[in-house]
């Protein structure tokens, strides 16, 4: 699995998580050169609270479209820190 945004790949990795049929990949898995910090934060009912980033690559800025949960709860103890995106390519 790959994600990808204005050509440049993301995160890639075989062994993604896969919860209501979206990926996480293991924060191994990144690019972080491509990553922002972002004060949104929000909150799931039962995966707990997602922080987000911003996604930069050649200038362009992909606002919060990607977010991960630093800490979970108990339901969801096997996304802890994984990266989703969205707006994306996969």
């Amino acid at each position: 699995m790959k994600a990808i945004w204005n050509n440049a790949v993301l995160a890639q990795r075989e062994d993604t998580v896969v919860v209501e049929g979206n990926h996480y990949f293991p924060p191994g898995a990144l690019n972080r050169e491509y990553f922002k910090p972002s004060d949104k934060h929000t909150i799931c009912p039962w995966k707990g609270e997602a922080s987000y980033h911003h996604i930069v690559v050649d200038g362009k800025v992909n606002e919060n479209a990607a977010w991960h949960y630093p800490e979970t709860r108990q339901a969801a103890e096997n996304i802890k820190g994984a990266w989703r995106f969205g707006a994306v390519s996969s």
